[in-house]
């Protein structure tokens, strides 16, 4: 299944997708937040066929929702509005932190990793979901 991935934020919404073997979850690109972003997030899932989609959510580690939290909330619920999609959220923690890592160790430097550090987000979050996708499959076929 062609799922696709974001990571939203309050000025960059990180976009990921996978392949439809579910097999690599691979950075797509960023919006810009603001009011066009969902119609921009839309002529991408139209364009790579996609058939699910998936949010991080941010949730702390008190568990509590925090105003990260409420944007996700806000922008699934306008992007329902446009597409008839299943859209699910999952857990979220440390994935901006863990690409901006990654980059680091990558040797990109600083003013380039803005520009995709988003991205790469939104594919570890994909990454984490087709896992647990993967996982499930496996326990019940068990």
């Amino acid at each position: 299944m062609k799922i696709l991935a974001l990571d939203v934020g309050q000025k960059r919404i990180g976009v990921a997708t996978c392949d439809r073997l579910e097999i690599a979850a691979t950075p797509h690109s960023v919006v810009k937040a603001g009011r066009t972003a969902v119609d921009e997030v839309v002529k991408i899932i139209n364009n790579e066929e996609v058939e699910a989609v998936v949010i991080g959510l941010p949730v702390s580690f008190d568990g509590k929702e925090r105003e990260s939290c409420e944007r996700a909330r806000f922008f699934k619920n306008e992007l329902e509005k446009k597409i008839s999609l299943p859209i699910e959220f999952v857990d979220e923690k440390f994935t901006s932190k863990i690409a901006e890592t990654s980059l680091i160790e990558a040797g990109m430097r600083r003013e380039n990793r803005k520009n995709v550090i988003d991205a790469v987000a939104a594919s570890i979050i994909l990454r984490g979901y087709l896992d647990q996708r993967r996982i499930q499959r496996e326990l019940s076929q068990a």
